[in-house]
């Protein structure tokens, strides 16, 4: 059932994110503010997070041994990281949290090229939590991108992941919302 609901939570995110490829480039580099990130910026973040955390899952379900679990049971670590980052139940960010500077993105990325890699990224995580259904998702083990001597159940480390896709979802639903805005003001 997790896998399922994850995979349909990815596939929305793939709706959502499909609607951004019909914007410019200049509206996807534009900044609602000048100490907020825009679009692109937004989506080079997920970007990092998605090269180390979609390689570490596919390493350790290549080389695993488990047999599926009927029943997946949330860690306690893995249960507050997905909590952090999971946006509430009206969609709102209840708390706002500073990135790790290596997960800064550059100033002025390529726009369409972060897009077209977050959307591969999404494409390929549809396969692995496919994959996943053969895996024990209490066993298997992946490093957090905080430390490879934090791990998470694979489980919680798909919880938390598309969480975070999720949270920044919202976060650029709202820099949309503020370009717009500011186009309509200005005009």
């Amino acid at each position: 059932m997790l896998l399922e609901q994850l995979q349909a939570d990815i596939r929305a995110i793939l709706l959502q994110v499909q609607q951004l490829q019909h914007l410019s480039s200049l509206t996807l580099i534009r900044k609602p503010v000048a100490n907020k990130w825009s679009i692109a910026q937004v989506l080079e973040h997920l970007n990092f997070y998605s090269r180390h955390y979609i390689l570490a899952i596919e390493q350790k379900l290549h080389l695993h041994q488990t047999e599926p679990q009927v029943k997946f049971t949330p860690g306690w670590l893995g249960n507050y990281f997905t909590n952090l980052m999971k946006p509430g139940a009206d969609n709102t960010i209840s708390k706002k949290m500073k990135s790790p500077k290596n997960a800064l993105p550059s100033v002025q990325p390529d726009a369409k090229l972060v897009l077209d890699e977050f959307i591969n990224h999404q494409h390929h995580l549809l396969n692995l939590l496919q994959l996943a259904k053969t895996a024990d998702l209490n066993s298997i083990r992946i490093p957090t991108s905080l430390s490879k001597f934090i791990a998470l159940k694979l489980g919680d480390t798909f919880r938390f992941f598309v969480a975070h896709e999720q949270r920044h979802l919202i976060q650029i639903k709202n820099v949309l919302m503020s370009i717009n805005s500011g186009m309509s003001a200005a005009a």
